[in-house]
């Protein structure tokens, strides 16, 4: 009677031995899933500040005020005297080498870039790293157009889509397809108008890109004011559509009242109350700042704590 006892009890003893690591193996296997799952949380949380802060370290974040998501490739902001542009880790736009129209004067109007041949469906790449800020269709003008702005300070411009890829806010690397050529909007012919702009001002492209050569025209480009007009007209003989100028490449009458109305301007000082759980980039990215501006403006560092009730200027 106790032998039958004690076997029962050894017989249990050893099926919890062997049932026991099996439930942990499902416990374990069960918590994988959520393991991988806070982990891809993490790592989109860690690229995301990374992304901020090349913002915020950024040319373009000296530059511009705020993104002004949507609005027109015209941005209200003072174009220096003189602005060094990084022009590497580009791609250019598309792999079509043939100019078919200059920027300058043409038709009795100003042609704000330069026009490339393209066919309906080629893909359109990123010029550099940056972020889409318009996403827009305009009939009677650019068409289906995307504008990016880029780390080094500059804007893009990708007109006469036949489709858009990308949507405003999205982070894009050089090289990656935004959209498909066409022949949308204000277009005689399948091809792609591509501008460069500085502070909403357009910029001969000529001056950066070399489309017959597929490539830029050094790891660094400075725009002068004062010698704008000349380096522009030989750009556009040396690498213009067919090599020939055809004049009216300064800059326009519109960039200059833009330029000189925003030095003229006086930026209008707000106040915003600190709510609990904000930083100073949430503040500023809801304001269409940045946090230098707000650290400037406020006389703090960023390392600063926030306390909630406290008023910030922007």
């Amino acid at each position: 009677m106790i032998f039958g006892k004690l076997k029962t009890i050894a017989l249990a003893a050893l099926s919890s031995l062997v049932v026991l690591p099996s439930f942990g193996q499902d416990l374990l296997a069960n918590q994988a899933p959520v393991d991988r799952k806070m982990k891809a949380v993490d790592t989109l949380m860690l690229q995301q500040l990374i992304k901020n802060e090349v913002w915020e370290a950024s040319p373009a974040a000296d530059l511009y005020d705020s993104w002004e998501l949507g609005e027109s490739v015209y941005v209200p902001t003072t174009l220096p005297d003189t602005f060094r542009v990084d022009l590497r880790g580009f791609h250019m736009p598309t792999t079509h080498t043939q100019v078919t129209s200059n920027f300058g004067a043409r038709w009795g109007r100003q042609h704000k870039g330069l026009d490339v041949k393209v066919y309906i469906g080629d893909p359109i790449y990123a010029a550099f790293d940056g972020k889409v800020r318009v996403v827009r269709n305009e009939p009677k003008g650019y068409g289906k157009y995307i504008v990016i702005r880029h780390t080094n300070g500059l804007e893009t411009t990708y007109g006469h889509l036949s489709k858009q890829l990308v949507r405003e806010g999205q982070d894009v690397r050089a090289g990656e397809t935004i959209g498909l050529g066409g022949n949308t909007g204000r277009s005689t012919g399948s091809h792609l108008h591509f501008e460069t702009r500085l502070c909403g001002v357009a910029l001969n492209p000529a001056l950066m890109f070399d489309f017959r050569n597929q490539d830029v025209v050094g790891d660094f480009w400075t725009f002068r004011r004062s010698t704008y007009n000349r380096e522009s007209s030989q750009a556009t003989r040396l690498r213009g559509a067919g090599g020939t100028y055809r004049g009216g490449d300064g800059l326009y009458p519109d960039a200059k009242a833009l330029a000189k109305s925003s030095k003229e301007a006086r930026p209008q000082v707000r106040n915003h109350k600190i709510q609990k759980g904000e930083t100073l980039y949430s503040i500023a990215r809801k304001h269409g700042t940045t946090v230098d501006a707000l650290c400037k403006l406020n006389r703090i560092q960023k390392s600063v704590k926030l306390k909630p009730g406290r008023v910030l200027r922007y």
